[in-house]
């Protein structure tokens, strides 16, 4: 029998000062049985840094015709792909060829720098193309505020994020590779 995904209720609670975005989100996050809390809680950063009323999940795990995250323009077309982890050099690819816009938010301490030195090369050729890192610190910070149900206060000003929730707090860093 397949196993099922996990739900996560999550209240975000933006104020990015960097782009003056503020706004509340309700989000229904399914965690598929592969994904861990840490890669949950990464997409869930990503939204956070992105958030935009068009801006959505999508199956995530289970497609591989689809971002982590991404958000469609009005008439359709994809303004913003979202990949979280390390992504193939063909997925980039594709996405750097369907969408305006790709971000790839990397962890992992020791296998995001590897599997970034191996991208360079063919990334350098996307100008849609943006790369981040969240160290091992960021990572295992926003992880130990997963949650089933979660009320968070994110806050973004001067490229600095802080979390936080009912249980802790975070300062998140993120590295910008590309």
């Amino acid at each position: 029998m397949a196993l099922k995904a996990t739900i996560f209720k999550a209240k975000l609670n933006i104020a990015d000062m960097d782009r003056g975005y503020y706004g509340e989100h309700l989000l229904t996050l399914a965690r598929h049985p592969s994904e861990t809390d840490e890669r949950m809680m990464v997409r869930l950063l990503a939204f956070a840094i992105n958030a935009n009323a068009q801006l959505e999940f999508t199956r995530g795990l289970s497609s591989e015709d689809e971002a982590d995250l991404w958000q469609h323009n009005l008439s359709g077309e994809i303004e913003r792909w979202i990949e979280v982890g390390l992504p193939t050099e063909e997925r980039v690819r594709k996405a750097c060829n369907r969408a305006r816009e790709v971000r790839i938010y990397a962890y992992g301490a020791r296998t995001a720098p590897i599997w970034w030195r191996k991208q360079v090369p063919s990334a350098e050729r996307f100008n849609n193309l943006k790369v981040y890192f969240l160290n091992a610190e960021s990572s295992a910070a926003i992880t130990a505020l997963a949650l089933r149900n979660m009320d968070l206060t994110i806050t973004i000003q001067d490229e600095q994020i802080w979390l936080a929730s009912t249980i802790a707090s975070a300062e998140i860093s993120l590295q910008t590779w590309k």
